[in-house]
């Protein structure tokens, strides 16, 4: 069994009685969305699942994600679905914090728990099946995939935050670590799915400025995140989106670990053609 825990969403509606000012924010640099703004009312359905509902949480859009879609999808027993990619040319991360699933691939059935991980390659059939007794929640980030000439492309992955050691960051003896489940040297991947690990006190010691974009959603515990000019208090399903180059920083207060799930995109030429391909 997993020894780690996830944040599951909790949906439902706050009282009439609650006030309306809140931590979401929305800027051309960066956004936050808390979890207490994740209720049902803002769920999303999606063809060809069952049973299931989805917090989208990022999309491409015009001054927000650029470069991929992040949903949260909760799938009642006997829910899931039979077509769940409608895109050829997109491919999947999977992430498990609530129940069990069943996944289907071309050589057969894996059973996904809390923290299984599933990178699923453009092209690949599969199918999503919840067959416990209680609803299961599943991170699932999609991106077109950038094919690259000479490099043939990934095969699929189906692995455990359990079952992959965390690399600490140099000089931090463990405090910030990542949970690496892709080959960051395998250049035939064009994103990451990560989790990162802050210990309390832990921090990211200077503004992080570069080119990749960024979708954290807070898997455990809080901290303060510096986005931009701003520092912004984060706690467990709170998700954030960072444009490329946002300036970013982050310190752990505790009592307990800080951990998210991270997305960015790598290992890809910048466009310079609009409209045209990216290799």
């Amino acid at each position: 069994m997993s020894s780690q825990t996830y944040h599951v969403p909790q949906g439902g509606l706050p009282p009439q009685t609650d006030l309306l000012s809140g931590r979401a924010v929305f800027t051309n640099a960066y956004a936050v969305i808390p979890s207490g703004v994740q209720s049902d009312i803002v769920t999303s359905y999606l063809p060809h699942w069952d049973g299931t509902r989805v917090w989208v949480l990022a999309r491409p859009l015009s001054g927000f994600a650029e470069t991929f879609s992040h949903y949260l999808m909760e799938i009642a027993p006997a829910g899931g679905s039979d077509s769940p990619e409608p895109d050829r040319d997109a491919q999947g991360a999977l992430f498990v914090v609530g129940g069990k699933l069943v996944l289907k691939l071309a050589d057969g059935e894996r059973e996904l728990r809390p923290g299984s991980f599933a990178y699923v390659p453009p092209g690949c059939a599969w199918s999503l099946h919840n067959r416990g007794s209680g609803p299961a929640q599943v991170h699932w980030i999609r991106k077109l995939y950038q094919r690259v000439p000479g490099l043939a492309e990934p095969e699929v992955i189906v692995t455990n935050a359990d079952s992959v050691e965390p690399v600490s960051m140099p000089g931090t003896e463990g405090r910030w670590a990542t949970t690496r489940f892709i080959d960051p040297a395998d250049m035939r991947h064009d994103m990451h799915v990560n989790i990162v690990t802050f210990e309390p006190g832990a921090t990211i010691p200077f503004m992080e400025t570069h080119v990749m974009e960024h979708g954290l959603y807070v898997l455990e515990g809080k901290a303060v995140y510096r986005l931009n000019r701003d520092w912004v208090e984060v706690e467990a399903g709170d998700y954030m989106w960072l444009r490329a180059f946002c300036p970013q920083a982050c310190y752990a207060g505790g009592p307990g670990r800080f951990r998210y799930l991270l997305y960015k995109d790598v290992n890809r030429h910048m466009n310079l053609r609009q409209g045209a391909p990216l290799i």
